[in-house]
Order: structure tokens, then sequence, then C-alpha cells
């Protein structure tokens, strides 16, 4: 079935790949240097996409916060010490829509599951997805973007919509198949934001309610370096035949005592020093990029230099030795829990997604695995019952709570 097809259409030349070094002292030097524009400059820059290498109206901080080598609150705590929460509104929204979209598919997993399901093969032209990855379609920008994507590991958040739209409303093809395709190429890969964001474009998370990328729109953003033409005029809600449960906040679980545990280390969370106390509890630390159940390429080689970078700082703050593999299993868990005598594995929390899946196959009654939430999503999360818009107007009074106003 051949759905549309385009004309060739040749992508400007792309600058070397964008310089995400793998580091929280990475992460915090570009966290410094953006707070200043964080205030009321954000608005009126923030949806410009200029091209690769001249994002300079946003933060470009996803890679450092998507594995918490810098933190949610670290970064609302740097720009509130800057400006008052009148003036960074937008700029603290757009880091809440992070936590928003964990929170929601936290009490919502089998979402998860359906786009999982949703990548088995189905009847569609294969021919016309081949050339949406490849960046071949003939669509000015789309196949500008794909090429960026690819050879960059991002894409400006404003591209990344207009994308998700083509895909789906001009182009006809599966959101599951696109949110694969962003999964495998983004360096900021993350299962929440990126399943719910295609979701949203689609009409699904919101019901009926789709985005739809203009002409005008993508011209004006760009500065006028983008003119694409022959999109589609209207964008027909995609529907589910099952509905969603009804969000559940999953319990926290407690530790079964005070005795020595085995520290693990996930991409989920790279910052353990900032959620265990340096107490003598842990005495030996296992790190892992948990490399099978990455999505690609930039993405493994951007999370294993993570890694090693927690694991680092780990070993220091905890005064351990540390273990680091490529994957993990519970052999050897068990191994490198008995080589120092612990009676616990600790880890961070890790929200639904790969990572979450393979730790739910390492826990075993000799030897419980503890996963330990952060104080922040005990917080936020409960209230991604439904839409942002209710989740926004208790950012406030949240904050507040958590001491940042």
């Amino acid at each position: 079935m051949n759905l549309v097809s385009f004309a060739p259409y040749s992508a400007p030349s792309m600058p070397p790949t964008l310089p995400f070094t793998p580091t929280r002292a990475e992460g915090l030097r570009r966290l410094n240097a953006f707070v200043a524009r964080a205030g009321r400059d954000y608005p009126l820059n923030r949806n410009y996409d200029r091209g690769p290498g001249r994002h300079t109206g946003v933060s470009m901080l996803s890679p450092y916060l998507r594995r918490r080598l810098i933190t949610e609150r670290e970064v609302v705590a740097a720009v509130l010490a800057k400006h008052r929460y009148a003036d960074a509104e937008k700029f603290i929204q757009e880091v809440m829509w992070r936590t928003y979209w964990k929170g929601w598919l936290e009490m919502r997993p089998s979402v998860w599951s359906r786009y999982e399901a949703a990548l088995v093969p189905i009847d569609i032209d294969t021919s016309l997805l081949r050339a949406a990855e490849a960046g071949e379609t003939g669509v000015a920008g789309f196949d500008h973007w794909a090429s960026e994507l690819v050879e960059t590991g991002y894409l400006h958040n404003h591209a990344r919509m207009w994308f998700a739209s083509i895909w789906i409303f001009t182009l006809g093809l599966p959101w599951a198949l696109g949110a694969d395709f962003f999964l495998r190429h983004l360096i900021d890969a993350d299962p929440a934001s990126n399943t719910l964001s295609w979701r949203w474009v689609a009409g699904l998370h919101t019901s009926g309610k789709t985005y739809l990328a203009t002409p005008g729109n993508i011209e004006r953003y760009t500065a006028g370096r983008v003119r694409p033409s022959g999109l589609a005029t209207e964008a027909q809600p995609i529907t589910e035949d099952a509905p969603i449960d009804a969000p559940v906040m999953p319990p926290e679980m407690q530790r079964r005592g005070n005795g020595p545990a085995l520290l693990l280390i996930t991409p989920e969370d790279l910052q353990p020093e900032s959620l265990f106390a340096p107490n003598g509890t842990v005495c030996g630390i296992v790190a892992s990029p948990f490399a099978a159940q990455s999505f690609g390429v930039t993405f493994r080689k951007f999370e294993a230099g993570a890694v090693a970078d927690a694991a680092k700082r780990a070993a220091a703050f905890f005064g351990c030795d540390v273990t680091t593999v490529d994957n993990v299993d519970a052999s050897l868990l068990a191994d490198a829990a008995r080589s120092v005598d612990a009676t616990e594995i600790l880890t961070a929390y890790a929200p639904v997604g790969p990572v979450a899946s393979a730790l739910s196959d390492l826990s075993t009654n000799d030897l419980p695995l503890t996963q330990i939430r952060r104080s922040w999503d005990n917080r936020f999360w409960p209230h991604a019952t439904k839409g942002y818009f209710p989740f926004k107007e208790q950012i406030p009074r949240l904050l507040v709570e958590e001491g940042l106003i």
C-alpha cells in the first residue's frame, strides 16, 4: 500500500556532532551558563529552531536531566536563586513537564506496554518508513530534522513536535514507529517524555486534541530557514480500542533493615551521592549502563560515559570499590553482594521503561533489591493524574513545600 510519495529532497549539510560531554560537571557548567537566560528572555526565544549547533534559546540540559546527572530540583533551585518565580515561570514549567510525564506514566504503566505492543510488524508501506527514517521523503524540514537527529542525537523541542505531526498526519505512518525512531537516536531518549509526547501529538494523551504542524508556524520559528509545502491540513485524532487504566501511584519501597548494602547504579539516576547517606551502610558498588536495554548508538555512548562518571564520584563519596559491567544479572549481583557481606541491594528508583523491567528480574527473597524514590518524585508525581494544566496549577504550592519559593 503506497500511502504518499514526494520528490527527493536534499537536506542542508550538517555541522559536527553536538558536544555533549557525559559528566555531572559538564551538566552543572551548562546549567550555570544558562541560568541568566531562564527568566524573561526565555519565552521570547525558546520556540526558535535556528539549526544544529545554534539552539541558543533553550538550555540543552535534557541529556543531563534525563539521567539525573543534574536533578530537576537542582535546576529549579538554581533558576529561582537568580529570578523571581513569575519571571522564570515558563522555563520552570518546561522542566516540570519532565516530572509530569514521569509521574503520569508511572501511574499508568500499561501505556508503556501498549507502546511496546504497537511495535510489532503491521501493514505499512515499508519503503515510505525507510524514506522517513533516512530523510528522503522530499518534505522540506522533515528530511533535515531526520538527518540532524541521526547525526547529532538531538532535536529542538519545537522540531520534535513538527516532525511527529508530519510523520503521523502527512506521511500517515504509525505514531509508535516514530516514537521508536526517536528512542533509537535521541541522546536524551526517555520512555515517559518520548512516548507521551508522541501520544499527545497524535491525540491520544488528551483525547481528541492533536497537534498539527503548519507551514506558517514552521517558517516563523525557523526564521524563514524552512518553508514546507504539501503538509496535512487536518489532524484527525488517533483512537484506541481500550480505555486507559485509572492512575495508581506505586507504593514506596522500604528498606528491610540497616545492615550492609550493595549499591547498584543504573542510568536512571546517576547522582547517588545526593540520594544515599555516606553512613557506612554502602559497602560495595556495582554500576552498569544496562547496555542491552539502551536505545541507540549515540545514546549508549553518552550513557556509558555518564555511568563511568557516576561510578568515579560514588567510589570517592562512599569510600568503596566499584565494579562496572555492561549489563547486570541476578547471579552477578548476588556474587557482588556476597563479596562485601551485603544483606540488601539498594538502587535509585527506576521509572517505567526498560531499566525498570530489567530490575524486576534481579530481586530475590534472600537478597532483596530496594528501590529508593526521591522526595521530589514523591511530592510531584501523585498530582499527574490528569492533563498538564491541572498539574501546573499545583507547581507553586509544591515548590513552597520544597522550600524553593
